[in-house]
């Protein structure tokens, strides 16, 4: 009797694996290395007061703290959208659907140009504001919904397919048993999504983090207010200093590679206890 191993479609496990590491190696880990090099040039007094002069520290605080709002306000209202395709059929609803796709397709400076025409103060929205003295672009304020506007759709299209497969013949058996709407919700739906909720929420906030085009015309760029990491480095490039502009990016890469760890470590907390 002959035994015979599984054949697969694709070459075997060196020749996959080995390509995977070359492809990784050209795309991601060579560039990022390049960023540690040109550090290293620094001495490390250097690098510790570009790093944490007032300035970079207010771009960071900026940065970091607008793009964790904007992926936690996606994460909310992401989850509706999502929710609100997938269980319920309307007049438009395909529309709607091919909507949310319109922050992958569009330049993000368009948007940041248009969303500055619209939340500037004279803007169509923004002049509804502006009698309450509430200013919208040029503001934090401004920069979130900028941000909110290209993360949207990594929240969308990460829950939908799981909303999509949740079984209803549980929920109903969850309300024929005496569970109100809101027991369902949260005992039965809600833990099968936090797993896609949290990889929503990661990839928005990354992208959030790195945004660059559809904020820096809405921002203001203005120093210790609503000056952006991003708007930072490429500061530090058009003055020619690589060293400094390469340190400030590493240290975003480091706080961001962290914070997605984390948030990674709980996903996978959450995937062991939903099953």
């Amino acid at each position: 009797m002959f035994f015979f191993g599984k054949r697969n479609v694709l070459p075997g496990f060196r020749r996959t694996f080995g390509f995977t590491v070359l492809y990784l190696s050209l795309i991601v880990l060579i560039p990022l290395s390049g960023v540690v090099w040109n550090t290293l040039g620094m001495s490390w007094l250097d690098f510790w007061e570009t790093v944490t002069s007032d300035r970079v520290i207010a771009s960071f605080k900026v940065s970091f703290l607008c793009a964790l709002v904007a992926a936690f306000l996606n994460l909310v209202f992401g989850f509706i959208v999502a929710w609100a395709l997938e269980r319920y059929s309307f007049w438009g609803k395909r529309f709607f659907d091919n909507l949310i796709d319109l922050p992958f397709a569009l330049p993000t400076a368009v948007a940041g140009i248009a969303l500055t025409a619209l939340y500037a103060p004279n803007g169509w929205i923004g002049r509804f504001f502006e009698p309450f003295d509430i200013q919208i672009a040029y503001t934090q304020i401004g920069i979130t919904i900028a941000l909110m506007f290209i993360g949207l759709p990594f929240v969308v299209r990460t829950v939908q397919p799981i909303i999509q497969e949740l079984d209803k013949e549980v929920e109903e058996a969850a309300v024929i048993l005496g569970a109100s709407r809101l027991r369902t919700f949260f005992r039965v739906i809600f833990p099968q999504l936090i797993p896609a909720l949290l990889t929503g929420f990661a990839l928005a906030f990354a992208r959030g983090v790195g945004e660059y085009g559809s904020v820096v015309f809405i921002s203001g760029n203005m120093p210790f207010k609503t000056e952006i990491a991003p708007l930072l480095i490429m500061t530090k490039l058009e003055q020619y200093d690589y060293a400094g502009a390469t340190a400030i990016a590493l240290v975003m890469l480091i706080i961001s590679f962290a914070i997605l760890l984390l948030i990674n470590i709980i996903q996978a907390k959450s995937n062991k206890t939903s099953l």
